[in-house]
């Protein structure tokens, strides 16, 4: 039996393109890329998802991979990739952004601890909302749902040329500041009762001179704030299934070019 070099290149094609988008995802998305994670294990998981969703990919473009189209083609499907990560990426950096508005207000803007997701410094509020909004995402099956989007965007769009058009990113620059603003909502309640403190301490400071409001307004702050976080922590993670039920949707208007 004698195989010719296109026959091998259409084989070695069909799965690597493929492997190429699952690999994007996967190391630009929270959940899935995490530096926690080793780089193998993550090489891994996309290695084995390629070799299931490969074959529902549909058909294979026949060009050689290392064509000018063939790397062109390759660049698409990272760029596929990195744009469905990303989406995931900014549900939680709108998390992350509600607790490090409400750390701040605390006073505790200088404890900060590493994220494993990112490998940088974070407040310890914004850690907390990360790691519990992480384990809600996987009780919810959101992992599973994010791969299933992947598999569904082989048939919005397939292995080619074509990529996402400027619309979808348009849409996708749009969903960044929609998340800032849910970030902004979901910190409100606190930040807004935390204002009210540090305006009535301002006040006793004026009226009572003599008083060390920092000794007492800092232990007080911080109590009320873990309090108020006590109170509003089941509405903000009951808030990590609609926010990733709107990436989501996302996901779907940047593949069909915002449609």
């Amino acid at each position: 039996m004698h195989f010719t070099s296109a026959e091998i290149t259409a084989w070695i094609g069909a799965f690597l393109w493929p492997f190429f988008r699952i690999a994007a995802m996967l190391m630009s998305a929270a959940v899935f890329g995490v530096r926690a994670l080793p780089m193998r294990l993550r090489l891994m998981l996309a290695l084995a998802i390629a070799l299931v969703l490969a074959p529902l990919a549909g058909p294979m473009p026949a060009v050689d991979l290392m064509s000018a189209q063939g790397i062109a083609i390759t660049g698409q499907q990272l760029l596929i990739g990195i744009a469905m990560g990303f989406v995931l990426r900014m549900v939680f950096a709108a998390l992350e952004l509600a607790g490090e508005m409400i750390g701040s207000l605390m006073g505790l803007g200088f404890a900060s601890l590493i994220d494993p997701q990112n490998g940088v410094q974070v407040p310890a509020v914004g850690q907390l909302y990360i790691l519990l909004a992480t384990l809600m995402f996987l009780a919810l099956n959101g992992h599973l749902l994010w791969i299933e989007a992947v598999a569904e965007s082989f048939r919005i769009i397939p292995v080619g040329t074509s990529g996402i058009a400027p619309e979808g990113a348009w849409a996708l620059a749009g969903f960044a500041g929609q998340m800032f603003g849910w970030g902004v909502r979901l910190a409100l309640p606190v930040v807004a009762a935390l204002l009210v403190v540090n305006l009535a301490f301002g006040v006793l400071a004026r009226t009572s001179p003599q008083l060390n409001v920092f000794s007492v307004g800092f232990p007080a702050a911080l109590l009320i704030g873990l309090a108020l976080i006590l109170m509003t922590l089941p509405s903000v993670l009951f808030k990590v299934g609609p926010l990733t039920t709107d990436g989501l949707d996302q996901v779907g208007r940047i593949l069909t070019g915002g449609r």
